[in-house]
């Protein structure tokens, strides 16, 4: 009879977990990229923290963690990074100012892609979106696994906006010769013009409006935030999944303009139809339906 309660309650904590939308979801972060990104975390303010807040995936490299009940955060990828002779940990690009791998509450430096979540949020739904509010430094790609209801599409930036950045917002540094861009700032940074940053007079969705510079995001990456009011195209929901957030989806970006030299080389990356088993045809209807009509 013991045995048999003890089953029992087995059971029942199975079919809690299995029926219960709450519980935590697993993300795993994965490096597709031809050169090391480090990882950035950062947990929003009054939510639970999360078992790490920085750590760096070499190519082909991915790790996953457990990320807990209305959780909201962000995460990001650091690039051309390195220690210097006092131990102090630094990046180029999504720095998180903490002087070491882990971010500790840090938050990414602009310009930076952005990967956006609130985890069971209104009517228990999960919230996502990829950010290039905060300017761009690498592609990523946000794609949810097993969840229902809502809108659980792909979204993301697969392109390699370094490559074409505009010169007024072109990030110089490590890894680039001579003008090449590390990295692509917001014109809200490169110029601090309320205008470009949806601030004082244009602080509302009707005074602030996509500009040549917010487009040129757009264009390039139609599901992702471009501009602070960009949200009907850009915000996805989801319920009870799982997510994978890829660094460099696709083998479209230079290593010249996105980090060359870091580490030993993968060569040239791999297409999403063969980093998730869908078809071609699948992959570009993502990347190129307008959210509208996902």
């Amino acid at each position: 009879m013991a045995k048999l309660r003890f089953s029992l309650a087995l059971f029942t904590t199975f079919l809690i977990s299995l029926f219960n939308p709450n519980q935590s979801s697993t993300f795993t972060l994965t490096n597709q990229c031809n050169y090391p990104v480090w990882a950035g975390l950062l947990s929003g303010a009054g939510t639970p923290p999360l078992p790490t807040t920085g750590f760096p995936l070499q190519p082909s490299q991915s790790n996953s963690i457990s990320v807990p009940t209305s959780w909201s955060g962000r995460m990001w990828g650091r690039t051309l990074c390195s220690t210097d002779s006092t131990g102090k940990f630094s990046c180029v690009t999504g720095d998180c100012g903490s002087g070491t791998i882990e971010c500790n509450g840090g938050g990414a430096a602009p310009p930076a892609t952005l990967a956006e979540f609130t985890l069971n949020g209104a009517n228990g739904m999960d919230f996502y979106d990829v950010s290039l509010v905060d300017g761009y430094n690498l592609p990523m790609m946000v794609v949810p696994q097993g969840g229902a209801g809502g809108n659980c599409n792909v979204t993301g930036c697969f392109a390699d906006l370094n490559k074409d950045c505009p010169s007024a917002l072109r990030l110089t540094g490590a890894g680039g010769d001579g003008d090449e861009s590390v990295a692509c700032r917001s014109a809200c940074e490169a110029f601090g013009d309320p205008m470009y940053c949806c601030s004082g007079a244009y602080s509302t969705p009707q005074s602030c409006s996509p500009t040549s510079y917010s487009e040129y995001f757009k264009n390039a990456c139609p599901t992702a935030y471009s501009y602070a009011y960009d949200d009907g195209t850009s915000t996805f929901t989801c319920s009870s999944a799982n997510y994978v957030i890829t660094f460099c989806p696709t083998p479209a970006n230079s290593r010249k303009t996105t980090g060359a030299g870091q580490s030993e080389a993968n060569s040239g990356g791999i297409s999403l139809a063969k980093a998730f088993s869908i078809s071609s045809v699948i992959v570009a209807a993502f990347i190129l339906t307008p959210a509208w009509r996902l």
